[in-house]
């Protein structure tokens, strides 16, 4: 299929050719060099909201974007912790860009698990050529997040898409927006519709304090046709086991992970460049402070003991990958990578907030805009909360109780 956005790149106007990754080394050099692309104007882009059309470009030409593509469809096929690695370093440099393509790899997950043969031939195809997939997510409201109007609707000319959805990260990015639907039988299905289809509406309405540059906004389908080959029949899956929740939450965790890399950086070089040493503590420097060289040396030990479950979580959903994923196997998953979102989110939140502490009353001035750490780490640690992520280790070891399965498990 021809990918419905030229993919020129937004600041040079030329058409934008993905380069090709197959290592996991290359796919970490890739990342690193975006990161050192993207720091230096992340204090920036968050103060005045600019949208980062040129950081995503730039991301779909690195090829990253088709590194979880499986070997059978033509792609690298590199395993989770490469991607977790990756999503680390990016979200250290700036978490708001870094963000984006969470979806993408999560609806690249289903769509392994869950795409018919020929779904999976024409969709690995456009991402292998530089297609990036969005998501028109959860719909507003106070009932359950899996609550759900949004339906397809069969009459004389074919089937139609109707309703608003919000939480759709990178939408506003994407050449594919996938979302959860009802079929015209009330059965849930994932419907993939071009960000171009007449009766696509993106509307850049995202109002949050944190993460403010992912354009997390609003997506309106109205009267949209949609092909039958365009709809992945997620329904079938209701009880087969599979890894499509523990990797989207992998991702989650990886965010909030570089969040707290990027927090105690920035820790770190305000202590050394700007910050004054208090007056009882007898040095010169803020660095030979007794309480803050402790206070920097507890955050690393946390740092690093989150990151260690993180990437033994990532390391155990390759080996379960390698064989027939079993409820056994694919619940152990998501325990393993309920334990790292904990840790990860306790650290992003804990970095976050030490780092003024730590650096003192200069860290608040808006020329750094180091309070956009904080608030990126606060806003996208609520994705789901902690407190069911403890119930549900409890419960799998008290009670020997399979999570259930849904992509925020």
């Amino acid at each position: 299929m021809t990918i419905h956005d030229p993919l020129n790149h937004p600041a040079t106007g030329r058409p934008v050719a993905p380069a090709r990754i197959d290592t996991r080394e290359a796919a970490l050099d890739a990342a690193r060099r975006l990161a050192a692309d993207w720091a230096p104007k992340a204090a920036e882009r968050d103060r005045d909201r600019i949208l980062p059309h040129d950081e995503i470009a730039d991301f779909s030409a690195s090829g990253l974007g088709a590194i979880t593509v499986p070997r059978a469809y033509g792609g690298p096929g590199l395993d989770y912790l490469t991607l977790a690695e990756v999503f680390e370093i990016l979200c250290a440099a700036d978490s708001s860009v870094g963000q984006i393509p969470q979806n993408h790899f999560g609806v690249v997950q289903l769509l392994s698990e869950a795409g018919s043969p020929n779904q999976k031939a024409r969709w690995f195809a456009d991402i292998l050529s530089g297609a990036r997939i969005g998501n028109a997510g959860p719909e507003k409201g106070p009932k359950v997040i899996t609550h759900n109007t949004t339906g397809l609707t069969r009459g004389p000319d074919g089937l139609r898409l109707n309703g608003r959805r919000f939480y759709s990260t990178g939408a506003i990015f994407a050449h594919w927006i996938p979302t959860r639907a009802n079929d015209d039988q009330g059965r849930p299905v994932q419907v993939w519709v071009p960000h171009d289809a007449p009766g696509v509406t993106v509307i850049d309405d995202w109002s949050s304090f944190g993460q403010r540059t992912t354009a997390s906004g609003t997506v309106v389908f109205d009267n949209v046709a949609v092909p039958e080959d365009q709809i992945i029949p997620v329904w079938q899956r209701a009880q087969v086991p599979g890894l499509a929740g523990p990797v989207s939450q992998l991702v989650q965790a990886a965010i909030d992970s570089g969040i707290a890399i990027g927090a105690l950086d920035q820790a770190i070089a305000f202590v050394r460049d700007k910050a004054r040493p208090w007056v009882d503590s007898g040095v010169a420097r803020a660095q030979d402070d007794p309480y803050i060289i402790a206070d920097i040396g507890r955050l690393q030990i946390d740092l690093w003991a989150a990151r260690a479950v993180l990437h033994d979580a990532a390391r155990l959903l390759n080996d379960i990958a390698a064989g027939e994923v079993t409820l056994e196997s694919s619940a152990r998953a998501s325990v393993a990578v309920a334990e790292a979102k904990i840790l990860t989110t306790e650290i992003a939140l804990n970095a976050a907030e030490k780092l003024f502490e730590l650096a003192g009353s200069a860290a608040t001035r808006a020329a750094p805009n180091l309070g956009r750490v904080w608030r990126n780490a606060r806003v996208h640690t609520l994705h789901d909360p902690l407190r069911w992520k403890y119930h549900l280790l409890g419960n799998w070891h008290l009670n020997g109780a399979l999570p259930a399965r849904h992509q925020w498990n």
